[in-house]
């Protein structure tokens, strides 16, 4: 692969001149808008760059093309960065109103109902990993992606502008070769109809990119030494603007989440710490204290052995499938997130580990969807803060904590799940003042259709089962062990 500022044989006098000049064409030879996608690492950086240089060439009359700047906060970024990238962004939209060039920047964040800490702490998701990536679609691709396709239906066909270079890994090159339209600069995206990509740093190399940061300064007043230092703190690299799934996990990357346990150490965040920023230290230990509850010797102790739909599901070789936090483990991760924001608040009063609006939505689906009749999280908030959360008196409507005990007790006397009792009562809540009430038939059956014995019982006619000589049970899909 050619670097950038070798000598070919052919070459452009100024290679840079060259790249210039082919960003001006491909923006005046098509009628599309442009979406660049910016992450605040070195490659988004350079391609930034390099198109507010080369536009800002053209007169004012040839400028007839929206620039959209995006940038997707997954709202669990290192806290560092999230300075950083609002600092550029709001240097950049300043600096392109005063000089009359078309950018615009955008800040993209994941829908409530889609954010790490809703599904974590609401949800009961386990924290991700190499085999339930689910973080990655929700936080980052879903963001980007509903932005594009706006720009697709009120222009027809946009134009994004990658970072993405040749050679970062296989996987990536693969789909750069799988989207190449030959003879176009041109490629088409692969999930998202009506969006080309252009990736004008395609066959650049990590060196030519820091020497045309560190040779060129900001356009818009910024401080690419401050960028090169920030690497030099992380020793790693980017999280660039993820599309697709093809990307890899952004775990050991200085622009990733802090939050990442799809990787096993976080050395990025380590190396920040021994650079002088101790203040992260607890966002660390929590961090690496979530990324434990991945080991297979602790997932009998917090999470549930049942699916959603209350299937208990065992391997032939007696393994049990577990599936979500429980919830009062969940309740173990609020409190612990809550007492590392303490500490965070030492440091900057106004930074947020978690939303208010998160926190609302996460006691909602605890007291709705996980039988919470206690209302634990305005308490858990409380405890850890020292404070109260305001809630809006309408915001849950269920039985309260004497409720709770009282049908704890009712249920142990007779040897029934308190969860089953709970469910019904919740599906009769539920379905209070309707008219038609039909469908609770089909809510109560489902209750009852689910496997309610114990994880013990469950593993005890499994054993006596494979040994022939147990009894069938009917799972909740018509199936028998």
């Amino acid at each position: 692969m050619r670097m950038l500022f070798e000598e070919p044989r052919e070459a452009p006098a100024n290679p840079i001149e060259a790249a210039y000049a082919h960003i001006r064409a491909i923006y005046q030879r098509y009628p599309h808008p442009w979406v660049i996608g910016y992450s605040g690492g070195k490659d988004s950086t350079t391609v930034l760059q390099l198109v507010w240089y080369a536009l800002a060439d053209l007169p004012p009359d040839q400028l007839t093309k929206p620039i959209y700047v995006i940038s997707t906060d997954t709202l669990v970024e290192t806290p560092v960065i999230v300075d950083y990238i609002n600092t550029t962004l709001r240097q950049l939209s300043d600096a392109a109103a005063s000089r009359g060039l078309p950018f615009s920047t955008h800040k993209l964040k994941p829908r409530l109902q889609d954010t790490f800490w809703v599904n974590l702490i609401g949800r009961g998701y386990p924290a991700p990993g190499n085999n339930f990536r689910w973080c990655t679609d929700r936080l980052k691709i879903q963001p980007s992606n509903r932005f594009i396709l706006e720009q697709v239906a009120k222009h027809g066909d946009v134009i994004l502008v990658l970072g993405t270079r040749r050679g970062e890994s296989a996987s990536r090159d693969q789909v750069i070769n799988l989207h190449e339209v030959k003879g176009h600069d041109l490629a088409r995206h692969g999930q998202l109809p009506g969006a080309w990509v252009f990736m004008p740093v395609e066959h650049f190399s990590a060196d030519d990119v820091w020497k045309y940061l560190l040779q060129v300064p900001s356009p818009w007043g910024g401080d690419n030494t401050s960028l090169a230092a920030l690497y030099r703190s992380a020793q790693s690299g980017e999280c660039p603007l993820v599309i697709d799934k093809s990307t890899p996990s952004c775990g050991n990357s200085r622009f990733g989440c802090w939050t990442c346990t799809v990787v096993a150490r976080d050395r990025s965040m380590q190396a920040m710490i021994d650079s002088g920023e101790e203040w992260l230290e607890p966002l660390l230990n929590f961090r690496d204290w979530l990324a434990a509850t991945q080991s297979s010797d602790q997932k009998h102790i917090d999470r549930e052995y049942r699916s959603r739909d209350g299937r208990i599901k065992i391997t032939d070789d007696g393994r049990v499938r577990y599936r979500t936090y429980t919830l009062a483990f969940c309740q173990t991760i609020l409190r612990r997130l809550l007492r590392a924001q303490r500490e965070v608040w030492e440091h900057d009063p106004s930074f947020m580990l978690i939303e208010e609006d998160e926190l609302r939505e996460i006691r909602h689906i605890w007291v709705t969807e996980r039988q919470d009749w206690e209302d634990a999280l305005p308490g858990i908030y409380a405890e850890a803060l020292g404070k109260q959360l305001h809630f809006e008196a309408d915001d849950v409507s269920t039985p309260g904590r004497e409720e709770a005990h009282l049908l704890t007790q009712i249920a142990e006397a007779h040897e029934t799940p308190v969860r089953l009792v709970q469910q019904l009562l919740d599906a009769e809540r539920a379905h209070l003042g309707m008219r038609r009430r039909a469908t609770i038939h089909k809510t109560i059956d489902r209750v009852l259709r689910q496997d309610w014995r114990t994880l013990e019982q469950a593993l005890e006619e499994h054993e006596q089962e494979r040994n022939g000589n147990g009894t069938l049970f009917p799972m909740a899909d018509g199936e028998s062990v």
